[in-house]
């Protein structure tokens, strides 16, 4: 039997488990989600899901993996039953297909940092076609994509130790470095003060049912909870390490990279004159118009160097991703890492393809499917089914699983490990009460608003609040 990798300490974990949580979620759609919906209530609101609804889950997860000592199947299968491993199953399956549409955004994002940095797309007249042109052409796509997957399994394949942890350790503190340099840089502009302003200072009147529950929806996505990542990752770590204050530094480096991302943004955008609610469209069509505005060199540079940071955040995510089903493969079938990794990027790249031609090269691909009264392409289906329906499930039975079924004495028990003064206290408290009542419960509400919402047009908001 081979032996499993581990973290080497404390450090290399957090760095690890906060790359998988930073990605472009945080970089790319938090910008976008908070300017779509109040500015700084909405920061606020997603602050308080992050720490108080999901943290607790965050702490379940890393728990099981720590004392299974195995993948999510293996972990569910052995902490409950054949028939709850399915659940784990079922997050390995969500964490591979979402990797393989995340590559191909992720490609879009390298071919960005190219063009920009050694390209002509700041002399582009229009960068909403220039953008649409771009996703549709399949050769450039195609390389770099096939690029990222590379780089992905090439980490991957050097293991916990030497793959994933030396190179999280590296990328973590690059990406917080170059962010830093852009905020400073935005903070300069014309206008930057109100883009501040918007971001920092609430308006509690713009405050809606929806902004709750788009926060809770960012606060989940961005932690990357109920595909069995974290689960993945607790299994690598010491006994003696302390679960509750690992996944606090997880939700605080996780939700500090989003702040910062929001502080490097809005400057930009304001000092443009750009809506700042324009949408999924902010970084990839607004974003390049107000580097070309700072002219020939420093746009060059300083557009690239966001774009480089937009890869290095992606990066974090796509490791994390490829590693939840090559623990499962090496666990269960006792396949060398080498094997497992190859294999299983190379599908998982095979599997992204219909979501890379779907962006205007294959017709019926691009309009694949009818529901909620409109037309969706392939990616769109498949993020809607493993994304925003896969990852609340995982998150809603993961609670359930541990309050209900693998007990909470049990939880408790391991959780103590590293912190003797866990049981019988406030943290206690407050985590058991989470998992047992109102994580489960917060979730299945936004389960339900999200799937009558996208496939029946039912906005269950509008007839309660």
């Amino acid at each position: 039997m081979q032996e499993r990798g581990k973290f080497s300490n404390k450090i290399g974990f957090i760095a690890a488990a906060a790359g998988s949580a930073v990605g472009l979620g945080n970089i790319w759609k938090f910008p976008y989600e908070t300017g779509a919906n109040g500015g700084a209530a909405f920061l606020l609101i997603y602050l308080l899901c992050a720490f108080v609804i999901c943290m607790p889950i965050m702490v379940a997860e890393i728990a099981m993996g720590r004392h299974a000592r195995l993948n999510p199947y293996g972990t569910f299968k052995k902490l409950g039953s054949r028939t709850w491993g399915i659940v784990g199953l079922i997050g390995i399956i969500s964490g591979a297909v979402i990797l393989s549409f995340y590559n191909v955004v992720s490609g879009w994002a390298f071919g960005y940092f190219l063009q920009i940095s050694f390209g002509n797309l700041l002399q582009e007249a229009d960068f909403s076609a220039f953008f649409t042109r771009y996703i549709a052409d399949v050769g450039d796509n195609l390389l770099y994509s096939l690029a990222f997957m590379v780089l992905t399994a090439a980490i991957v394949l050097g293991g916990v130790q030497k793959g994933i942890e030396r190179w999280t350790k590296i990328l973590m503190p690059l990406l917080i470095v170059i962010m830093l340099i852009l905020i400073v840089y935005g903070l300069t502009l014309p206008h930057a003060g109100q883009g501040i302003e918007f971001y920092l200072v609430p308006d509690m009147g713009e405050v809606t049912a929806n902004t709750f529950y788009m926060a809770l929806s960012q606060a989940f996505f961005s932690l990357s909870l109920g595909m069995g990542a974290l689960i993945t990752y607790g299994s690598y770590i010491s006994d003696d390490d302390h679960i509750v204050n690992s996944a606090a530094l997880v939700t605080i480096t996780d939700t500090l990279i989003a702040f910062m991302a929001g502080l490097m943004i809005f400057p930009l955008v304001f000092s443009q004159g750009i809506e700042p609610g324009s949408g999924p469209g902010l970084v990839f069509v607004s974003l390049p118009g107000i580097f070309e505005a700072m002219g020939p060199g420093i746009g060059n540079i300083i557009g690239g160097a966001f774009f480089l940071l937009l890869c290095f955040a992606a990066l974090t995510s796509t490791v994390s991703l490829l590693e939840i089903p090559v623990a499962f493969i090496t666990d269960q079938y006792k396949i060398s890492r080498k094997k497992a990794v190859i294999g299983l990027a190379t599908l998982i790249f095979l599997l992204g393809l219909p979501s890379m031609l779907s962006q205007g090269a294959v017709g019926w691909l691009s309009e694949f499917v009818s529901y909620g009264g409109k037309s969706h392409d392939f990616m769109t289906v498949i993020i809607d089914i493993f994304s925003d329906i896969g990852l609340p499930l995982g998150g809603l039975l993961i609670s359930i699983f541990v309050a209900y079924r693998w007990r909470m004495h049990n939880f408790s028990a391991e959780v103590s490990k590293g912190n003797p003064g866990f049981p019988g206290s406030r943290q206690e408290k407050f985590v058991s009460i989470m998992l047992s009542y109102v994580s489960p419960l917060v979730i299945f509400f936004m389960l339900m608003v999200i799937i009558m919402e996208k496939f029946f047009e039912v906005d269950i908001l509008s007839y309660l609040f």
